[in-house]
């Protein structure tokens, strides 16, 4: 519902301010005076695109504010998935600046014009005899339907069970998809991973089987130095052990002598005692250095492999090359189980199918079982709003499952007596389409919450008895729902809980429009020129009170 609507530097409109019944608010004006400029600045705040031309002082930027009650529309989905702040009463702010630049505004968050156009379609329903577009839709027939069957309940099962649905299609679909791929691959993969299974590569071998490859192809070299070190250190008359026992023989003589050399002695026995380890070492390593050249073929065959396997898939370790088996195994071990898991998937799709067509077919028999009282619902409020001879079917035909259902609903219409119904699109007049989408929102009003509705001289065309049952219609909606008027009928303007006057002001150098909220004397007045021009008579005022309190 909308609260308060401010309109500043619009067009004609310098400031603009006003607070709409919660049900039924008339607008009258002058042809000229203003009336659809409001109708164009209420449409950028609905998300309407604009350009500099709308503003009245091109030195100041255009600002256009809504002041919304949402609480009844249950649009806190809505707000959550765009990441905006949900809170009533909820403030919708438009702002277009000199340079051109337009900006949006939600609850003072900025976002974008398509966020604010599917935002402002759930706030407001801006309705005019030229805009027929939106019955046309078939979209919106449906929904017109589902409306009136009241088939919420059934819709929103429907749509998980729609929902599980293409998440079964979207597995099965992968799966099967992978599966191809797959295949093509086995072969090759499986070759791969014999290649690498036939290693059984252990971890921290190769560093294993470099250190002994070095080793057994320097064997003989190395043996021979090892050798000619041992010769060094135990050779009879000249070796390092035999000198440097003699060594130790005399400072043992010098610490006998004198105490100071005690401490040599003991600096020398721990050198003599590392390196008598460093000779039992050597005799240790030279006992172990084989020269095996069967062995040395066998590592250098392995590491060749290693290495070759390790250019082919570009890693540098043995540790990589077994977390490539590993993955290997695990794609030939899916391919090796494709058919059951496919064969899974397959059942989880049919059965999520299943189960989706099954409430598709509890939907649409909802949806049916309304239409005979939907098309004679309508025809007699038609009948009633002057067309008599009109006739309302619902066509409905099975289509390929949606979001929406399994059904495509048309509604057909004829405005004239032994005319079939066809297609609104194709015979519908804009008066006639203008009366017969007023005549389903009155149908809907008491069905689900509806925007705030604005009607923009729909009463074109219309007088009488025909306006007046217009006008108790709208009164009708308007007990559940706001509804704003802009009517040239007097009749029509009488019947609202408050009345807007939009006029010219040419007081000030340039011409402004301006409204006014109109106090039951001034209602009189403007019906009574309503009814008789701008010097209306006595008896024109008389018709004008006695409309206003019928």
């Amino acid at each position: 519902m909308l609260k308060t609507l401010s309109i500043s530097n619009y067009a004609l409109i310098d400031e603009l301010q006003m607070q709409p019944s919660p049900a039924l608010s008339m607008i009258t004006g002058e042809t000229g005076a203003g009336k659809s400029i409001m109708l164009g600045a209420v449409g950028l705040l609905l998300g309407n695109r604009a350009d500099t031309k709308v503003l009245l002082t091109e030195e100041k930027k255009c600002i256009i504010e809504g002041v919304f009650e949402i609480g009844a529309y249950g649009l806190g989905d809505f707000f959550e998935t765009q990441e905006l702040d949900y809170e009533t009463p909820c403030i919708i702010r438009r702002e277009i600046s000199p340079s051109g630049k337009s900006r949006s505004f939600v609850n003072d968050t900025p976002v974008k014009l398509d966020v604010l156009k599917e935002l402002g379609a759930k706030l407001m329903d801006v309705h005019s005899q030229h805009d027929t577009l939106q019955l046309a839709d078939g979209k919106y027939q449906l929904g017109i339907i589902d409306a009136f069957a009241q088939s919420q309940a059934e819709i929103k099962v429907y749509k998980t069970d729609y929902s599980d649905f293409r998440k079964a299609k979207k597995a099965f679909d992968t799966i099967q998809r992978e599966a191809i791929e797959l295949q093509k691959e086995a072969d090759f993969n499986q070759f791969q991973l014999d290649e690498l299974s036939s290693l059984t590569l252990q971890t921290g071998e190769q560093e294993e089987m470099e250190s002994n490859q070095e080793i057994l192809e320097n064997a003989e070299e190395i043996k021979q130095k090892i050798n000619e070190l041992l010769n060094l250190f135990h050779d009879e008359q000249f070796g390092l052990v035999q000198g440097l026992s003699q060594v130790q023989q005399g400072l043992q003589n010098l610490g006998r002598l004198a105490h100071k050399f005690d401490g040599l002695k003991d600096r020398f026995q721990e050198t003599f005692i590392e390196l008598k380890d460093i000779a039992d070492t050597l005799g240790d390593e030279e006992g172990k250095v084989e020269i095996d050249f069967e062995k040395l073929d066998e590592i250098r065959e392995r590491l060749s492999k290693i290495y070759q396997l390790q250019k082919k898939h570009g890693v540098n370790s043995v540790e990589e090359l077994m977390a490539i088996e590993a993955e290997l195994a695990e794609k030939v071990f899916q391919v090796q189980n494709l058919d059951e898991n496919l064969k899974e998937a397959e059942e989880k799709l049919k059965a999520a199918e299943k189960k989706m067509l099954s409430s598709g077919e509890l939907l649409s028999k909802k949806r049916k079982s309304c239409f005979s009282v939907f098309e004679k619902s309508l025809q007699e409020l038609l009948s009633g709003l002057g067309m008599e001879n009109a006739k309302i079917q619902v066509e409905c035909k099975s289509v390929a499952p949606s979001n929406s259902g399994l059904d495509e609903v048309e509604i057909l219409f004829s405005a004239n007596k032994g005319s079939m119904p066809q297609p609104l699109k194709k015979v519908a007049s804009g008066g006639e389409f203008s009366r017969l989408l007023f005549g389903i929102k009155y149908l809907m009003a008491d069905k689900m919450a509806l925007p705030t509705l604005i009607f923009d001289e729909i009463d074109t065309g219309i007088s009488g008895e025909v306006a007046l049952q217009m006008v108790r219609m709208m009164k009708e909606i308007s007990k559940e729902h706001q509804v704003i008027c802009i009517t040239h009928l007097p009749q029509v303007a009488a019947k609202g809980d408050m009345h807007y006057f939009v006029y010219k002001d040419n007081n000030s150098d340039r011409t402004i429009s301006k409204i006014k909220l109109l106090d039951e004397t001034e209602r009189v007045s403007e019906l009574a020129k309503m009814i008789a021009g701008s010097n209306p008579s006595s008896s024109a005022v008389e018709s004008a009170k006695e409309l206003l309190h019928q």
